[in-house]
Order: C-alpha cells, then sequence, then structure tokens
C-alpha cells in the first residue's frame, strides 16, 4: 500500500509543474491555453482566478472531455497545488498530452500578485 505523500512524489515527477509567474507570462504573450480550477464549488465561490473554468476534482475524470478537448494546453489549479499534481497524472493517464500542474495553487497566484475574483 502507497500513502498519499509517495503517490503524490510518484506522480510529481511524470508531471509538469509550472509556477504562477509562469502562467501570468503566458497570460500576458497571449499564449492558447485552458485554465481549469479544480477546486469544489464551495472555494470557487469564495475566488477564483479571472478566465478560468471551472471542472471539480471530484468529477474530473467524467467531465474534463466536455469541458477541454485533449490536444488544449491545460493548466490545473486548486487552492495549494497539491491536488492538481494527481489531477495532472490523471489527465495524461486519459490522454492530455499537454498538462501542467501550478505550484502553489492559489494563494501562490494571490501572492504572486494575480489577479483573482
Amino acid at each position: 500500500m502507497k500513502t498519499y505523500a509517495q503517490m503524490k512524489a510518484e506522480a510529481q515527477a511524470r508531471i509538469h509543474e509550472t509556477t504562477p509567474a509562469a502562467v501570468m507570462a503566458m497570460q500576458q504573450r497571449g499564449d492558447p491555453f485552458v485554465l481549469v480550477d479544480i477546486r469544489e464549488l464551495h472555494e470557487v465561490n469564495v475566488a477564483k482566478i479571472p478566465g478560468s473554468i471551472h471542472v471539480p476534482r471530484s468529477h474530473l475524470e467524467s467531465k474534463i472531455e466536455m469541458a477541454v478537448p485533449r490536444d488544449a494546453n491545460v493548466v490545473l489549479y486548486c487552492a495549494s497545488g497539491n491536488r492538481t499534481v494527481l489531477a495532472a497524472d490523471t489527465l495524461q493517464t486519459m490522454g492530455y498530452s499537454n498538462v501542467a500542474s501550478m505550484a502553489g495553487g492559489i494563494r501562490g497566484w494571490a501572492d504572486a500578485g494575480g489577479e483573482v475574483e
């Protein structure tokens, strides 16, 4: 049996992590990407990154295909960057080839000066 920490470490080795600063730079350059908030609705109702779409982690596997094409450049975020590590690994298993987890989540985004609404 594996612990959460072991599962997260293994997934982290398989995925790409990005930073809030890198995502802000992508926005400024006008790079095409889909920013996906995987937090639960009660979290999104408090604050979200403008322009993001909401696909909760609890429904990610069943809802992502309706919201985001597999060939899209996808950046996932949650509260602190933990849930997105496993979510990015899951999306890669589902055939999403250009997916990243935003380290630090929305907290890191806000700390870096990113806009929230």
